[in-house]
Order: structure tokens, then sequence, then C-alpha cells
């Protein structure tokens, strides 16, 4: 019996743990509410928010019958190999890194609004940093390839991650951080602000179809954006890299909208096998393996550090080559820009120099009145087109 209720009581715990729900409980319990004139005090109200959207996720697929175990085995087990490893790292890493490189920024910031804008920009150029390495350094995308082998999205993918991929991350982040001036009250303030936002972002097409949010997909970085990331068409791999505000993707080039013609394949194109292993020790099997029969030290020490798909033999396959192909290939579905031209319509016998078509058009269009107030009676008579040089917006 003792045993049994051993095992009851560590089975609520995990799941109490799994909602982040410990917090609120105590809160609850003790009836403290001071805490939440606090950050740490909001983010124990928030906390269970993504873990409550993944069981929504989950429950509307069923309801659905659009649910597939596969869409959530690879993250949901990385979840749980990540809680067994966790208790090796600490967040006194970030304070650690700010405190070592803080005092050798030239720009000191302060408390106010202006500054925190600075502040998140800054914090994004870090994101984007370490996330833009992330995928073109081979060591690097091995610790990041874990959150990119899921083949669907939702929200279970936020919890996809190789275990030292967060010490790399908060590193790079708070370096550049810290070098560029960023206070610490504002690094704590922005960092839960971006992992709330890079946990929803992550939001399966089951809650939010198109992920787009309406007017702020012109302004900050929406689901539709992140999905994209995720993608492994050519288009659309290797682009999105920020989190929240996408200026530094639009600095760089590498920012990207989803195209109507272009469907989303999500997953990465070595990893497609849908076991746990694979997803999340397969990327170092597979520099192990060519570092291995890499000819002279040279090839090995790059094989390392230069961009998935680059090869010694030179039949490069990385991200930006394989797009530049795939381009080529598909330029007759390239959209380009669209241009709109006034036009001006005359009927005529004879066309005459400048006119650059003729029109069909409906019975409708006879009915309306041009510009001299005169109608255009006969249908049968041929309608030439020319530019009058001004431009529509």
């Amino acid at each position: 019996m003792t045993l049994m209720i051993t095992l009851v009581e560590r089975l609520v715990n995990e799941i109490v743990d799994f909602f982040e729900m410990h917090g609120l409980v105590d809160m609850v319990r003790t009836g403290d509410y001071h805490t939440l004139r606090t950050l740490a005090g909001i983010d124990k109200v928030l906390a269970p928010l993504i873990p409550i959207l993944l069981v929504l996720e989950v429950i509307n697929a069923f309801i659905l019958k659009k649910f597939s175990a596969a869409q959530y085995r690879v993250p949901l087990l990385t979840f749980v190999f990540n809680r067994l490893m966790r208790h090796f790292f600490t967040i006194l890493l970030v304070t650690w890194t700010f405190g070592m490189l803080a005092p050798l920024s030239p720009i000191k910031t302060t408390i106010t609004w202006y500054w925190l804008i600075y502040c998140y920009i800054v914090w994004e150029l870090g994101m984007y940093t370490y996330h833009y390495f992330g995928h073109k350094v081979r060591l690097l995308w091995c610790l990041h390839s874990a959150h990119h082998t899921p083949e669907h999205m939702n929200l279970s993918v936020s919890y996809s991650h190789f275990f030292l991929e967060a010490p790399y991350a908060d590193i790079v982040r708070t370096a550049v951080a810290a070098l560029l001036g960023v206070n610490f009250p504002f690094l704590i303030f922005i960092m839960f602000v971006d992992t709330w936002w890079g946990g929803f972002i992550h939001v399966g097409e089951g809650l939010m179809r198109k992920g787009k949010l309406g007017f702020l997909y012109r302004v900050i970085l929406t689901p539709n954006h992140h999905r994209l990331h995720h993608a492994r068409n050519p288009l659309y791999m290797d682009t999105n890299f920020c989190n929240l505000l996408n200026i530094w993707d639009r600095i760089f080039g590498t920012y990207r909208e989803e195209r109507d013609n272009i469907e989303v394949v999500y997953g990465t194109t070595r990893c497609t096998s849908g076991k746990w292993w694979d997803a999340y020790f397969g990327e170092f099997v597979a520099l192990g393996k060519d570092v291995y029969h890499a000819p002279g030290l040279r090839n090995k020490l790059l094989y390392i550090v230069m961009p998935p798909g680059w090869s010694h033999t030179g039949d490069h396959k990385t991200a930006g080559i394989v797009r530049r192909q795939w381009l080529q290939e598909n330029a007759i579905i390239q959209q380009p820009e669209t241009l709109r031209l006034e036009l001006e319509v005359r009927t005529d016998s004879q066309p005459q120099a400048g006119d650059v078509g003729m029109l069909q058009v409906s019975k409708a269009f006879y009915k309306i009145e041009p510009e001299n107030g005169e109608n255009i009676v006969d249908p049968d008579a041929p309608l030439y087109v020319r530019p009058t040089g001004k431009r529509i917006r």
C-alpha cells in the first residue's frame, strides 16, 4: 500500500511538473498573491499556458480524428530525456556569462522605454546569431537538429531540443546582450517574453490554421513565419531565424513569406525515419562518419565547421545551393513583382504606334463611360490598349 501511495504521489508530481504548476499551486496554498507584482509571480501564472495549449491541441486532433502518435513521439521522448539531463545544468550559466562580459561593454543602458526597445533589438541579434550558426556550422547543427526533425508542427515541438543546445544558446545570446549594453533587469524580462513567445510560435494548424495573426504579420514573427523555418522545402530552408522581431532576418536577407502554391513540408532532409534515437543522435553519427572517411586533417576539420551538406568532393548539398538549384528548375512558378499600370483603351479601326495589344471583353464593359462622357457604342469595333505611363499603387 505504501508503495502504491508513493507511485501515485510521484505520478501527480510528474503531471504537476509537466504543466509547470508548482509555483501556482504554492501561491494558492499559501494565499500569498503579492508575488503577482513581480516577474517571477507572473511567470508562475503563465507557466502552464503552453502545456495546456498542447493538451488542447491533442484533444482537438482526437475530436477531428486527425490525431497521430507519430506527430508527438519524437518531441515528447526528447522532453522526457531532457528532464533527466537538465539537473546537470543551471541557470547560473546566464548569470556567469553576463557577469564576465557586461563590464566590457562601452554602452550603459538604463530602465527606460527607449532602452527597452534597444535591448530587445540587441537580444534578437543574439538570437539570430545563435540560431544562424546553429544552421550553418555542422557541429552546432548537430545540437540544433533535434528541434527540426519532427515532421508535424504542433506545440510539442517546442519541447524537442538536444540537452546541450540550451547552454550553447544561453552563452551566445547572453554574450551578445552583455557586450552591447543590455542591463540585467531588462535581460531577465526579455528572456521571459522570448521564452513564451518562442513556445507559442510552434502552435500547429489544428489550433491556428494560418497563424498570421492579422496585421501583426507585417510587424513581428508569427507562427506562420516560424512554420517556414521548420520546413525542408528548398525555398524555405534556413530562413526566419528571429524569434519575435524579424528585423535581423530582413537586414541579412533571410526573411521569407509563405507562397500559396508551395505547401510546407516539415522535418529535415536527412532524418525521415521517425525514430527517436535517429532524431536525437543521428546528426552526430552522420558527422562522425563524414569526419572518419574524409581524407586529411583539413577536410576532417572542415566537415565540423562548414554548413550541413558541405562535401570535400565538391558535390555540395548545402541549403543555399539546393535553393538556388530549385529556383533555377522552377523559375516558371517564381512570383515576380507585380506592376499595376494605368492603360488607355481606345476603339479604332486600325492600331497606332504605342499600342501594346487588343482586348476582347464582355458586354458589361460597354456600360462603362469613358472620361470624356462618350459611351462605346460599337461592340464589334476593336479595342486597342496602350500604357499611359502612370503606375497604380
